[in-house]
């Protein structure tokens, strides 16, 4: 059985996907609590508070590419400044239906991700990512 994170954060404008990635997470038990972005933005927002607390801190981030108002790729080169001032450093996952090889070569070039994703996700793909976070 695959260990439980704590808290996992979804960045994500497709609801469709949320509610599946949520679902799953949720019957498998390796995630206790799902935090939802429809964009970078509020993300952003999110980890900037002054007073985010370590518990509220996910343990997984899995970020969209394509989204409105502010897109992964902004979302990263934020995220990259503001990182250093978290307590502890989320695994970072770059999950999209993107079939550009061009996007997977860039998501892994950046330091703060862990890999790149194509959708859909499988089971074994989010257990093996939740055993790696927890070791």
């Amino acid at each position: 059985m695959s260990p439980t994170l704590n808290l996992t954060c979804i960045i994500d404008d497709d609801a469709v996907y949320i509610k599946l990635v949520k679902k799953l997470l949720q019957l498998k038990k390796l995630c206790k609590n799902i935090i939802v972005f429809e964009n970078g933005k509020e993300a952003l927002e999110y980890f900037s508070q002054k007073n985010l607390q370590n518990k509220q801190l996910p343990e997984l981030i899995l970020l969209d590419l394509n989204m409105p108002v502010m897109n992964g790729w902004e979302f990263l080169e934020q995220y990259n400044h503001i990182k250093s001032n978290l307590e502890h450093k989320p695994s970072l996952y770059v999950v999209s239906s993107s079939i550009d090889p061009m996007d997977s070569q860039k998501a892994k070039n950046i330091d703060s991700v862990e890999d790149y994703l194509s959708k859909p996700i499988s089971l074994k793909t989010f257990e093996t990512i939740c055993n790696v976070i927890a070791s």
